[in-house]
């Protein structure tokens, strides 16, 4: 039944006054009250620990989880990631600029065993990872096995989202990515390596055994500013010239250490996927071709090392060579007798050519080949060409070979003996690793030191005289050689796809630095009057490179008209006289 009004008071004690103690009942000690208190406090004391205890254990497994997880440990169901791999040594320029390193990063990998819905799991996990497909994780979750990868070298943003799904079965792998911060700048030198750590390209794969586990940075011998003037020059002729390729090179004269070392085109090497065929293809040191006139100068050297001729020797270039069916003639010649200085300066095939037949086959061979031209060239490289070279080598084969057709090398081949021409007359052998300050590498003589001074007095004329001169930069002595040599295709020749170069090496009084520059199927063009040639297209390019390096590698301008540069420089030679080796 229903009451409007309070209850009755039945019970005396509750009219009494309550003090503050007894205000929720009374809690007088040994009371019921106290007792429950106390009770309810030991309760929320217990599951205060509970909780704390619960918590201590989850981070713990969390550190475990994110950093300390090891190949050593067995996740579930014996789940075993394979070891990771020890880390790859840094790979720095001669500066200490990086150009290598590793970073680490997460591995993904899952066992399929306690993945709970391989389907969902792939679902969820596509639009993450990158690069793989639903049915392709898919596949993986549901095979019969305890360890699956499944994506390698996760961004941090992947594997936040990964976590992030919650998925039962997955867990993370320390591993390590390979950086290259330089990207195309180096590729063809540094390489990459793969997703297994091991070196696939270049310097990468080349010293594989040094670089993995090396705690030390790999010192090479490259500038990277000396680098990055070589690719921006030759790739403005590139485009300027509308080439389809081109190759550059930069070598101490001294210690043949490769300075720079540029191939075009080129490649991503944090890409590498996206390479193919022709950017991956090293025209430096893995192309063979016939390099043209710059063979004149190697000729003339060997010509005037052995004594047959003398700068005051000379040549009937007034008409052309005929030998059985072959012609060969001069572009642009003079018509009339030259003398050996006249030969480079005008670079006469017919004077070339007589050159070498005076010196013989058997020499010219063995010339060459104590230059290194009948092998593979030297280099901390695996993409090196081995040279094509006549065989039998007959008289029209070096005859031909004296102007730089008829054998095909690399331009390293050409540059390592080019310096070998200017530094007094010993080849050593090209290096892409730094040597310690003030090393001097053996090297094996090929020319006499007084045949290599007056090589340089021939290359320094080349350059005031003769078909290099846009390749002169005042106060920087250049001396070279141009070359341009139709591309060889089948049994014959394309007369418009030339091979268009220039190597030289300055300053010609004591050489420092020798350097190759060759453009691939160069097209003329309004500036250069047409022409596609090493004298319009290579030299003025060789120019523009020496006037921006040379203040980077400390060589500083002189006064090229002073009297003792003038007495280095001279070409001391008389009219050529008709003596029985002038033919």
């Amino acid at each position: 039944m229903r009451r409007d009004g309070p209850p009755p008071v039945t019970d005396l004690a509750a009219c009494r006054p309550q003090t503050r103690g007894s205000a929720f009942g009374g809690s007088t000690p040994g009371g019921p009250l106290h007792a429950a208190v106390e009770k309810g406090q030991s309760r929320l004391v217990f599951l205060a620990a509970m909780f704390s205890l619960a918590f201590l254990v989850i981070a713990g497994r969390l550190v475990d989880v994110t950093l300390m997880a090891g190949p050593s440990e067995a996740p579930r169901a014996q789940a075993q990631p394979r070891p990771v791999e020890t880390e790859r040594a840094d790979i720095v320029d001669r500066n200490g600029t990086l150009l290598a390193t590793s970073l680490p990063t997460p591995s993904l990998y899952a066992n399929p065993k306690v993945v709970p819905d391989a389907a969902d799991a792939a679902r969820r996990l596509a639009p993450i990872l990158t690069g793989t497909t639903e049915a392709e994780l898919r596949t993986k979750l549901q095979e019969d096995r305890s360890f699956v990868w499944l994506k390698r070298q996760l961004t941090p943003r992947q594997q936040h989202d990964v976590i992030r799904l919650g998925i039962p079965g997955l867990e993370f792998q320390r591993d390590e990515r390979r950086i290259y911060p330089q990207g195309r700048l180096v590729a063809h030198v540094v390489g990459f390596s793969g997703i297994d750590h091991t070196g696939l390209q270049g310097v990468e794969k080349t010293l594989d055994n040094r670089i993995r586990g090396n705690r030390e940075p790999i010192e090479l011998s490259l500038d990277l500013r000396v680098q990055h003037v070589l690719r921006e020059e030759l790739q403005r002729t590139v485009t300027e010239f509308k080439a389809i390729g081109a190759a550059g090179l930069v070598m101490d004269a001294h210690t043949g250490e490769v300075v720079a070392l540029v191939s075009l085109p080129d490649y991503d090497a944090n890409s590498p996927g996206t390479a193919n065929e022709q950017t991956l293809f090293n025209r430096v040191t893995l192309g063979v071709y016939e390099m043209g006139s710059v063979f004149k100068v190697l000729t003339a050297a060997m010509a005037l090392d052995t004594g047959k001729i003398t700068l005051s020797s000379g040549y009937d270039a007034s008409r052309p060579i005929q030998i059985s069916r072959f012609s060969i003639s001069d572009y642009k010649g003079k018509n009339r007798w030259l003398s050996v200085p006249e030969i480079i300066k005008y670079s006469s095939n017919i004077g070339a050519a007589k050159m070498a037949m005076d010196v013989g086959i058997n020499q010219q061979r063995a010339f060459f080949e104590k230059l290194g031209f009948l092998k593979a060239p030297q280099l901390e490289l695996p993409e090196l060409g081995f040279p094509l070279v006549p065989n039998p080598w007959r008289e029209i084969n070096a005859m031909t070979i004296a102007f730089g057709h008829g054998i095909s090398v690399t331009p390293l081949h050409v540059v390592a003996a080019e310096a070998a021409m200017v530094n007094g007359g010993v080849l050593r052998k090209p290096t892409l690793l730094k040597y310690p300050y003030g090393t001097h590498p053996d090297g094996s003589r090929v020319i006499k030191a007084k045949t290599s001074d007056e090589i340089r007095r021939l290359m320094r004329l080349v350059v005031t005289d003769g078909s290099g001169k846009k390749a002169n930069v005042p106060g920087y002595l250049i001396g070279g050689k141009t070359g341009s040599a139709e591309k060889a295709a089948g049994n014959g020749y394309r007369r418009k796809a030339l091979l268009s170069s220039f190597v030289g090496a300055f300053p010609m009084n004591d050489p420092q630095y020798v350097i190759l520059v060759m453009i691939d199927e160069p097209q003329g063009q309004i500036q250069s009057q047409g022409y596609a040639t090493g004298g319009w297209v290579a030299a003025p390019l060789f120019g523009r490179i020496v006037e921006r390096i040379a203040p980077l590698v400390g060589v500083a301008p002189i006064d090229e008209d002073s009297p003792q540069i003038r007495r280095d420089m001279v070409v001391q030679a008389s009219a050529p006289a008709r003596s029985p080796n002038a033919r």
